[in-house]
Formats: structure tokens, sequence, C-alpha cells
């Protein structure tokens, strides 16, 4: 399964906690790698044999020390910067008016640990591309404690080290490439240049990522490990107000006369006319013919809050109601909409990262999204792409925590592949198709 959403969507790759609910608000205050003030060293200084360039796993290590390793010769990360030296980057580039790509700071931005010329040290090489210290911060404070072997994880992150092991800082972390912030945004024009469109779900990128860590009982003592499932609820809550802060914010939200067209729904425009799919959904209130803001992360939130909180749904609906009526009628009116849902979405994250989804959690959320499929809630392909994914990553936390054997399991996944197959193309995406891949999926859910 995860080879199967690998394949799907290591080109996107490219482009780009068990917490308290205090934690969680806090989410959006927190300085994310590239954002902070610390000097990047570069990644040669994590590449040594001794300690993370081993070409080997050490016997009897605490942590694999061949992780430097594993990046460089595995991890779409550490290609980054290659990408834009392709020939299709070239083309966008050029589209795009630019000089090239691997000098253009909207490219490097993302497919690079861009940091400033004063924060980069000597061994640093912006041809790294995103490299160790994007995501895990600078190590100008925090590699001396760390190489010395004497300081806890604690102590490394009150450092400088980003704690990229907590959902809702890992989420913050890679929404900033992977959907865009307030200095970096990938915009309809960069993608009608050319750029491959924006797709991402924290615990499916998660997984898909060539692991550089064990999770054994020594990780688990230093750090806090959060089931699939978990994960996956935070990224959905957190791309929801990343969505929101981008509608609410006047210098994203639109494009000269034109509305910023990359935070609406592709297909409202990308789909042949004779394809006559649209119908009325509650969470939108407005009728046909109207480009609406993408909201597959709503669905997948409404799934979610129903079960965890059911105020937390009413309030969500009636606040992104609130955004797709004031989009028709004045941009004023929707920025204050969506600054009010924004705050709907960190609410979801601090109530998501507050609680243990156990096995009860797990069952309603699979059932919860494939009955929201079968009854027509995936009408648009995001819907559909976003709950492919969620699929994925239930599946996997139920076989990580024993709700299923390997053969229930197996068969599971074999009928996940008809859903991998109705969103393998956008332009081609039929909602009856899905829902009948979601039928023959619910028909191979065991008694659990």
């Amino acid at each position: 399964m995860v080879e199967r959403i690998g394949r799907g969507l290591a080109a996107l790759m490219l482009a780009g906690l068990l917490a308290t609910p205090a934690m969680a608000q806090q989410a959006g205050q927190e300085t994310t790698p590239q954002q902070a003030a610390d000097v990047h060293l570069g990644v040669a200084s994590c590449a040594g044999s001794t300690c993370h360039g081993a070409v080997e796993p050490w016997r009897d290590s605490t942590v694999l020390q061949n992780e430097y390793t594993t990046w460089q010769s595995k991890d779409s990360h550490a290609e980054a910067y290659q990408t834009l030296l392709s020939a299709e980057s070239k083309r966008i580039a050029k589209n795009l008016g630019l000089p090239n790509a691997h000098e253009a700071k909207v490219c490097l931005d993302c497919h690079a640990d861009n940091v400033p010329v004063a924060q980069r040290g000597p061994q640093f090489q912006i041809s790294d591309g995103v490299g160790c210290e994007a995501c895990h911060g600078g190590g100008e404070r925090w590699l001396g404690i760390h190489v010395s072997g004497r300081a806890t994880h604690a102590q490394n992150v009150a450092a400088g080290m980003f704690p990229t092991e907590e959902p809702v800082k890992r989420a913050e972390m890679c929404m900033n490439c992977h959907f865009g912030d307030e200095t970096r945004f990938v915009t309809h024009r960069i993608m009608g240049a050319g750029h491959p469109r924006m797709s991402f779900e924290l615990d499916t990128f998660t997984a898909i990522q060539p692991a550089h860590y064990r999770i054994d009982d020594d990780y688990r003592k230093r750090k806090v490990v959060a089931n699939g499932v978990k994960t996956w609820a935070i990224g959905q809550a957190i791309a929801y107000t990343r969505l929101m802060e981008a509608v609410a914010d006047p210098k994203r939200n639109h494009d000269g006369i034109f509305p910023e067209f990359v935070l609406y729904d592709c297909q409202a425009c990308h789909t042949p006319t004779s394809n006559v799919a649209w119908a009325p959904r509650e969470s939108e209130g407005i009728g046909p013919g109207v480009i609406r803001i993408h909201d597959g992360n709503t669905m997948m939130l409404r799934v979610l809050a129903r079960h965890v909180n059911p105020a937390l749904e009413k309030e969500l609906v009636e606040k992104t109601r609130a955004v797709h009526a004031a989009s028709v009628k004045d941009r004023a009116q929707m920025e204050a909409a969506a600054k009010v849902a924004a705050q709907v979405g960190d609410k979801m994250a601090a109530a998501f990262a507050a609680r243990e989804f156990d096995q009860g959690d797990v069952r309603a959320m699979l059932t919860g999204v494939v009955a929201a499929g079968i009854d027509g809630g995936y009408l648009d392909y995001a819907s559909a792409e976003q709950a492919t994914m969620a699929l994925g990553a239930i599946l996997d936390t139920m076989r990580k925590s024993d709700m299923v054997d390997a053969a229930q399991h197996k068969t599971m996944t074999a009928a996940l592949e008809a859903c991998y197959s109705a969103v393998a193309k956008d332009g081609e995406y039929k909602p009856q198709t899905f829902a009948q891949a979601l039928q023959s999926f619910r028909a191979s859910i065991p008694a659990l």
C-alpha cells in the first residue's frame, strides 16, 4: 500500500504529538526551522561515519547511525535542489519569466534549506536540497550537546532542535512547503507554468519517506509516538487552518481582479462540461456554476469531529458554509469569515492532540470515511483523494495495533486498490466509480 501511494506522490514530494491542548493552540506560534535564527551548519556536519553517515545500521546502538546515508540515497528531499536543474524546471522558470529555477527564491524556498546567507555555516551548501536542518532545525546551538551523547532529547529541543516526532509541529513544518505560508506559496500562476498540483496528507507522506529512525523501546523513552490515525487527524486540522488563513490573507487570496484559483477546487473548472457531477452539499450552501474553495480536508474533519466532538462538527459546517457564502458576495466578508473558520481548525488540532485515538476511534474513522463517500460526499476529486489516503492511514494503524490480522489486512488493502485506481488521474475522476470502489471496500471489512 505504501509503495502504491509512493508511486503516485513521489513527484509531488520533490516540490517541496502527543501534545496538550495548550501545545496545539500554540502551534501556529512555533518557529519552524527555516524561520528560526539559528545558523545552519550543513548536512556535512551530520555525515561522519561515527555520527549519522554509516553505510549500515550500527549494532547495539540506540540510533541507526546511517540516517544521513538513507537520506542521501533514498529520500526525495535530497534531490529537491537537483530537480530545479531539470528540463521541466527550466521550462517552468522560462514560463514565469525567471532567469532560472535553481537561483530563484520562489523555487529555493521549498526545494532547498534556503535560510538567509548570514545563517549559513562554512560547510553549508544550498545544493544539498532539503537537508537535515531543514527539518531538524539549525544545529548551531544543539549540535555540540547532541554529539556529546550526554544531552537528552528534551535538552536538544531546548537548544533549538525541532521536535519532528510531534505531529502538531511536524504538520506545521511540512505544510510550510506542501501548502505554503505567508512567505512561500505555490500559486495558480506557478501551476499554470507547469508545476505539479500540490497534494498532501501528513501520515501518508510520513509513511512514504524512507525511515531513518527505528521506533523501539529506547525511542519511546525519549520521544512521543502517535499512531497514524492521530497523526492523520492533526494533519487534517492544520491543513484546514492553513487553507483558511490563506483565504483570509489579502496578499494571497487574489491575483489581480481574479481570485487566487489555487485555493479553489481544481475540477470546478478543469472538467469537461459534458461531465455533469455537481450536486448540492450541506457544508457549502452555494449553487451550481460557482467555483468553490476546495474542501477535501473539511470532509475528513467532519468525519473526525462527528465522533470526537459533535459540537465542533456543527461549528465547522457553520463556519465553512459562511466562507463559501461570503466568497460569492464580498472579498472583505470572505476574509473575515475565513479568519473565524481558521480558529475552528485550531480548536480541532487541540482536541485531536489531546485525545488518545483508541481502537474504537479507529473503527469509527474507518466506517465514517467510507460512509461519507457512499452517501455522495466525495463529488470532487480532492475529497476522494483525501479519503483514499485516510483509509490507507487507518488500515496501517489497524494492522500495527493488531485490530486485523495479516490476511484481513491483505484483503482490505487489495480492495482499497480500486479507490487508488479511481483517483489515479484527477482529470478522469468519476464520483460514481469512486463510490462503487468504496462499496467494494466496505464489503472487505471484517466484523470487528
